[in-house]
């Protein structure tokens, strides 16, 4: 019984760690482009742009009511509260086809104090290669809220940029080589050869011995058998392949901007002993006023600053972290040294100079 119960531990625990192609690795070709335009918000509540200090929104304004058959006098100082000008971005997604509709994203580029309530005017959307593709317009959706009386406001997330769902329509589309040749390239998401060899032969075995074939540690090439007229079944087919996941390098992350430490499980410890002490220095000054003896002596009322500096080092005792064999006990040794993630940084980074910290370090 306890070896039936063994062994079915063990295909469960090899079934966790199996993932599908299609969650690790991209078909060569077949992405995303981005695309970008300027355009105006109207019908804003008072919010919008203060055109004496951004020129451009009230050049820009001039320019599309010329186009609609409206001169404005020559001179003419518009005083516009409920206009502002931004910048439109969007993702024009793969094998995109014309009347498509996709999300936009409208960030304010002046000085509008909130996009609440406004609408996109027509503004068409270009490519790197400043061709129009897609043409936005819509209500804008903002999903911060904001208010203000009397000199105090209150503000919650960001009220200068929103999203139009569904708001730009497709154009023009653009030409694909997807299903033209008899070879097709997968990317793996992350640098592994072991991955990509594992990746190889799960194609192999359910395609056929030489089906398949790791170029690097990154692409992998698959023949498209003749007489295949769908590459897209092809693709369905080994997409839902499951591989088994292989071990990963130990790494440890460091953000120095947040302060956060993330690590994986592959972490481990060597025996080491730590010294980390905290070093303070508080400096306080205080202003002390100082009188003449005699209110008619001649003398004068003197400011004297006073500085006292205190300097005090806590800690600093030698502590023993034990080795340790998986992540559970490499937090629990780290826990014991009592540190601030500030502090851990370093002596994660003095750990790996050390040798005792079986891991990469990285810092981001």
């Amino acid at each position: 019984m306890t070896k039936y119960l063994f062994g079915l531990l063990m295909l469960v625990a090899t079934l966790a760690q199996a993932d599908r192609i299609r969650d690790l690795t991209t078909v060569q070709g077949v992405r995303e482009n981005s695309l970008i335009g300027y355009g105006l918000v109207v019908g804003l509540d008072g919010t919008g742009d203060q055109t004496t200090q951004t020129p451009f929104t009230t050049q820009t304004l001039n320019n599309m009511l010329s186009q609609l058959g409206i001169t404005v006098p020559a001179g003419t100082n518009m005083q516009l509260k409920n206009v502002a000008a931004v910048m439109v971005t969007a993702k024009y997604p793969a094998f995109a086809r014309s009347g498509q509709n996709i999300d936009v994203v409208v960030s304010s580029m002046g000085n509008a104090k909130s996009l609440r309530g406004g609408t996109l005017l027509m503004t068409p959307l270009k490519g790197v290669d400043n061709q129009v593709y897609a043409l936005a317009q819509g209500n804008i959706l903002v999903g911060g809220a904001g208010a203000s009386a009397g000199g105090s406001s209150v503000q919650v997330n960001q009220l200068n940029g929103g999203r139009i769902t569904n708001g730009a329509v497709i154009e023009r589309e653009l030409p694909g080589t997807f299903g033209s040749g008899n070879m097709i390239s997968l990317q793996l998401n992350n640098d592994d050869f072991t991955l990509a060899q594992q990746i190889t032969d799960t194609i192999n075995r359910s395609r056929g011995y030489g089906s398949a074939s790791a170029l690097d540690a990154r692409t992998i090439q698959i023949r498209v058998p003749t007489g295949n007229s769908s590459q897209v079944r092809l693709l369905a087919d080994i997409q839902n392949l499951e591989v088994n996941m292989p071990a990963q390098d130990a790494k440890v992350i460091i953000n120095s901007r947040t302060g956060s430490v993330v690590m994986n499980q592959e972490v481990t410890l060597d025996t080491c002993a730590v010294a980390q002490g905290n070093l303070s220095v508080t400096v306080n000054r205080q202003a002390q006023v100082s009188q003449p003896d005699t209110p008619f002596g001649g003398g004068q009322t003197v400011v004297t600053p006073q500085t006292q500096i205190d300097l005090r080092q806590n800690g600093g005792a030698l502590q023993r972290v034990n080795a340790s064999a998986n992540l559970n006990n490499v937090v629990r040794a780290l826990n014991t040294l009592g540190a601030s993630p500030m502090e851990l940084m370093s002596i994660l980074q003095s750990m790996q100079t050390a040798g005792c910290l079986r891991a990469k370090v990285e810092i981001i």
